[in-house]
């Protein structure tokens, strides 16, 4: 398992960061360890998939969209017909490629649909770093629209320096704050955009931290809250009853000399509700938040029937 837990050490240290890079380095592992696999039969071939899963669902909690890419993966293979290694390899192949052929379209239908909420003139608060929100941006900038991106710096690994490097090279005009200005500038914006590490059957989402206190000063200032995000983001544990998991980091990164004695909580996510999203934007278009089940039924099916078959 030497490739799955280089990828999931990699994962674990921030070396890959944004969810969908995270899930397109879990698949990628996966596949590269399938090709070196030395499967005699279907049965040590589940086996080998399942300890390459826990491998890499353990090396980030909060991530749905590498464990739903994963989860694809097996139940593709659980339901097809092959006897041999080579037609597994194959197999697992082709429906990698599958999954990331749908990853790529469904970011491209993000970007066209959330451009299109840029009008000229625009000035747009986002938090953190997300690629399908740079996509975004970089869309509308693409179309001609003339607009303005206000980035936090994200503490305490400052992702914002990444989103802001990225808009800078892009040619978007772009303007940092510091996390606790997020409300002295809500008035000074127009839209806000954010993205998402998991989505909840109620129509919450798992966000980097932080994000809730952006809905909230949002809500205040009735400032529109958007939420850029894949579906395969959905975590289907939370239709259960089960919580996602709030991943805590370690305290270095919050002060690497911090003195002695003093406790340090670095809690990477938290929880921003439905009720302060003005709407998705997803694959699916503009949605409601309050209609994410649906939406995810009627795009990835198999996630439901996936929970259910192994619930």
């Amino acid at each position: 398992m030497e490739k799955v837990k280089k990828a999931a050490e990699r994962i674990r240290r921030l070396e890959v960061q944004g969810a969908t890079n995270v899930a397109l380095t879990a698949v990628r592992a996966l596949v590269e360890q399938m090709k070196v696999s030395r499967a005699l039969d279907r049965a040590y071939a589940f086996a080998e998939i399942a300890e390459a899963k826990t491998i890499l669902f353990e090396s980030r909690e909060t991530e749905p969209f590498m464990r739903n890419a994963i989860r694809y993966i097996e139940w593709r293979v659980e339901k097809a017909d092959w006897q041999k290694v080579g037609e597994l390899r194959e197999l697992i192949q082709g429906v990698s490629e599958e999954l990331l052929k749908g990853f790529e379209d469904a970011r491209r239908r993000i970007a066209e649909v959330g451009s299109r909420r840029i009008l000229p003139g625009t000035r747009v608060l986002t938090h953190c770093h997300s690629s399908a929100v740079t996509m975004v941006f970089k869309r509308a900038k693409e179309r001609g629209v003339d607009f303005e991106v206000v980035c936090t710096e994200t503490r305490p690994v400052y992702q914002g320096r990444i989103t802001a490097k990225e808009l800078l090279d892009a040619g978007i005009e772009t303007t940092m704050i510091v996390d606790s200005a997020v409300r002295s500038f809500m008035n000074k914006v127009d839209l806000v955009f954010v993205a998402a590490d998991a989505i909840t059957s109620e129509g919450n989402i798992i966000n980097k931290i932080g994000t809730s206190l952006v809905a909230l000063a949002a809500k205040e200032a009735r400032t529109p809250f958007y939420v850029i995000t894949e579906l395969l983001k959905f975590d289907p544990a939370t239709i259960h009853g089960d919580y996602e998991a709030i991943e805590e980091r370690s305290p270095a990164e919050v002060w690497p000399d911090a003195p002695e004695g003093l406790a340090i909580r670095n809690q990477a996510f938290d929880v921003t509700r439905r009720d302060y999203i003005h709407g998705v934007i997803c694959e699916e278009g503009v949605i409601s938040p309050h209609s994410i089940l649906e939406a995810v039924r009627r795009r990835y099916p198999w996630i439901l029937e996936y929970t259910d078959s192994s619930s």
